[in-house]
């Protein structure tokens, strides 16, 4: 990963509130709470989930972004804060060139242990972007495809 941040700052920590086993019509599911919000984010699992219900939780967070826009004015967040992710707001916070992403910060819990923000990595879709375009520290936002992971670290 070429990245301006260091890797351990790619790992997003919060509460493992259920596991939502997969369906005929649609596939399973993990949700995961940040303690000090209302947060409860669908992400789909990447291999195996090995912590319990109520349990802390760490890995990375990964989604594929539409057109990704500099914002000027707001603020950091996952939208909505129910469900899974369909548009997010953040700061840029490193890339991975070798995965055509960038990686940004959408806000995070201010309760200790759980700070440091909710970094999620996001892998540019439009052809037209690459992750140089966007500058570390950068205020970006953008919809985002269905098929948010979480892969637990």
């Amino acid at each position: 990963m070429t990245s301006a941040a260091p890797a351990a700052s790619t790992i997003a920590k919060g509460i493992l509130k259920d596991v939502v086993a997969p369906t005929a019509l649609q596939p399973g599911y993990i949700v995961f709470t940040l303690p000090g919000t209302s947060y409860q984010i669908h992400l789909r699992p990447q291999g195996d989930i090995r912590s319990a219900p109520g349990q802390r939780i760490k890995g990375s967070i990964r989604c594929q972004a539409r057109r990704v826009d500099r914002s000027g004015t707001g603020g950091r967040f996952v939208e909505p804060v129910f469900g899974r992710p369909r548009r997010l707001q953040g700061t840029v916070i490193g890339h991975d060139t070798s995965a055509n992403a960038i990686i940004i910060d959408a806000g995070g819990s201010t309760v200790p242990g759980f700070d440091g923000g909710l970094p999620i990595t996001c892998v540019l879709s439009d052809a037209r972007q690459k992750p140089g375009d966007f500058q570390v520290g950068d205020l970006v936002g953008f919809d985002v495809f269905e098929g948010a992971t979480f892969t637990q670290a």
